[in-house]
């Protein structure tokens, strides 16, 4: 089983153009919560592990991780209103974000007890390591997870507007790493952090239109091109990558440190291209809609 752990919010996506204020539409979202329903629909046995409101959003959002075969076994409820994100959507179709994190549920996670004994990956990222008091939960789990040989899987997938204190995050950053396997990175959050960071076993960074590169602890670099396509908006690619990511490496019993460096370049040719794919039917829709399991066969 693959645990995803963070945040699940609304993302308010605009629709049409040109008008002065656009109608917001509401889409469930959320880097982990996309991830989760993103493996699910994969048909990867996952559990969502989270705060989640109870009002109607909400409901909204279990609703969702139910319908994708996600298991909801590790979500907490709390009164709280729902975080929302409002979504500017630009030519290219790349999405920016305000946020409203004030007072909300998801801020206040509370670490669960030991996760059970057929969990094979734990993912994070995003929000939830930002916003406290939750963020220092999500580092208590990823740490305590970690040190019993959890495979781990970190998307920082920067939100700079949410971090008041650049340089105090990116040393708390520096200090996640030894406790990372897979380091999942965007251009830009490799150039917001200074560059791509050394430690964890394997790195994966996205480079937008021009594809996908890992790069192993033992020096290996395999890069392949983005698969071509109309670009709807790219909310969700990210996140679809990382469990593409994981999904393909869960089918070749590479959930490991020692395993996933040590796949060789056709290996990790193949799993990125998977996930290439399956961002590529991300971009393709409007909102985080992932792919399923039959739309990336052959």
């Amino acid at each position: 089983m693959i645990v995803v752990a963070g945040e699940s919010l609304i993302d308010l996506v605009p629709q049409g153009g040109g008008e002065a204020l656009p109608v917001l539409l509401p889409r469930l979202g959320g880097g982990p919560y996309n991830m989760a329903v993103a493996l699910g629909r994969l048909g990867a046995p996952v559990t969502f592990c989270s705060r989640v409101s109870t009002d109607g959003f909400g409901e909204a959002l279990l609703a969702g991780l139910h319908s994708a075969g996600v298991g909801t076994s590790l979500v907490q409820r709390g009164p709280e209103p729902t975080t929302l994100a409002v979504a500017a959507i630009g030519t290219d179709g790349s999405a920016g974000y305000g946020f409203y994190v004030q007072g909300t549920a998801d801020r206040l996670f509370e670490l669960p007890g030991p996760l059970p004994d057929s969990v094979r990956a734990l993912a994070l990222g995003t929000c939830s390591l930002v916003l406290e008091p939750g963020a220092t939960a999500y580092e208590a789990l990823l740490r305590r997870e970690a040190g019993r040989g959890v495979f781990t899987l970190l998307d920082p997938n920067i939100r700079a507007g949410l971090i008041p204190d650049p340089d105090a995050y990116r040393a708390r950053f520096a200090g996640w790493l030894p406790y990372v396997s897979l380091l999942k990175l965007s251009e830009d959050d490799a150039e917001w952090l200074g560059g791509v960071p050394e430690g964890p076993a394997v790195v994966v960074l996205t480079r937008g239109a021009a594809g996908l590169t890992v790069r192993t602890r033992g020096g290996l670099e395999v890069s392949v091109p983005a698969t071509p396509v109309s670009v709807a908006d790219t909310i969700g690619a990210g996140d679809t990558v990382n469990a593409a990511l994981l999904h393909s490496l869960a089918g070749r019993n590479a959930l490991s440190a020692e395993t996933s460096a040590a796949l060789d370049a056709d290996g990790w040719r193949e799993v990125l291209w998977f996930a290439s794919r399956a961002a590529a039917i991300t971009c393709s829709r409007t909102g985080a809609e992932p792919p399923y399991a039959s739309e990336l066969e052959g």
